[in-house]
């Protein structure tokens, strides 16, 4: 997309790059994004606004006004997902707002990035979205096409499907996971890369069977059930949190 100046991501914790612990918090794979692309062209400025646990509406109504104050020339956008996850919630209606942002952004002179859905059938519990996640897709790709974003499709990547790609909470990546989504990003981007994402984790011998089920309990315990009581009790793992670079600033400029 020609030369990058200045670069703002938008989203919840999987921009925000949780489960990628850093000497100030979370990198993540927007962090090493822009790390590549100030390699390549030297001088990015570059924002991270996205908050774990953010959902669309709180995206759009309050993180796109502030990406187009800022007036970025990349501006990557996903949202949506902890929406998707949610009984109840319908992709259609989360890809109508979804579409809202991506216009107001382009109408405000930024190229938009917007990313898939990871394919999940793999994860337990997880697996029970899986058709709502593939329909969402569905939705992305269209408004990548009517908006002219660009588009970085996780849900073929099938390096994700190994558990090393994920953090133990089953749902956050682990930092080779965010390592990858950045190089694949960079790929889309046509930014210039030394690694390869596709290249494959080292074979190791399957769990034995009870061995996994007793890991799948301990996950139940440790992060599913935790993840439960705060959407029945109303709170957000993002409550009080602020995001980690709130101004364009050169890369190495820390605003945490």
């Amino acid at each position: 997309m020609g030369r990058i100046t200045s670069y703002v991501a938008l989203g919840d914790s999987f921009t925000e790059g949780l489960e990628d612990p850093a000497e100030h918090g979370f990198r993540g794979w927007a962090d090493r994004l822009a790390e590549h692309v100030d390699a390549a062209q030297p001088g990015l400025r570059y924002a991270n606004l996205a908050v774990r646990g953010r959902l669309i509406d709180e995206i759009v109504s309050e993180q796109v006004p502030k990406a187009v104050e800022l007036g970025a020339d990349l501006v990557s956008l996903c949202a949506g997902g902890n929406d998707i996850l949610r009984p109840g919630s319908g992709p259609a209606a989360v890809a109508r707002r979804l579409e809202e942002g991506v216009r107001t952004l382009t109408e405000a002179g930024a190229r938009v990035m917007l990313f898939t859905g990871f394919d999940l059938r793999h994860v337990p519990v997880m697996r029970l979205a899986h058709s709502k996640i593939e329909i969402y897709n569905l939705h992305i790709h269209d408004i990548a096409r009517r908006h002219d974003a660009v588009l970085v499709d996780l849900w073929p990547m099938t390096v994700f499907r190994d558990a090393r790609a994920w953090n133990a909470d089953r749902l956050h990546l682990s930092p080779d996971g965010h390592r990858r989504v950045a190089l694949r990003a960079a790929e889309v981007l046509g930014v210039p890369v030394e690694q390869d994402w596709r290249e494959p984790y080292p074979p190791r011998r399957p769990p034995i069977w009870t061995a996994a089920r007793k890991e799948d309990l301990r996950w139940a315990k440790d992060h599913l059930r935790p993840w439960i009581t705060r959407r029945l009790q109303g709170r957000s793992s993002g409550d009080g949190v602020r995001p980690k670079r709130p101004e364009l600033a050169p890369l190495a400029t820390s605003s945490r």
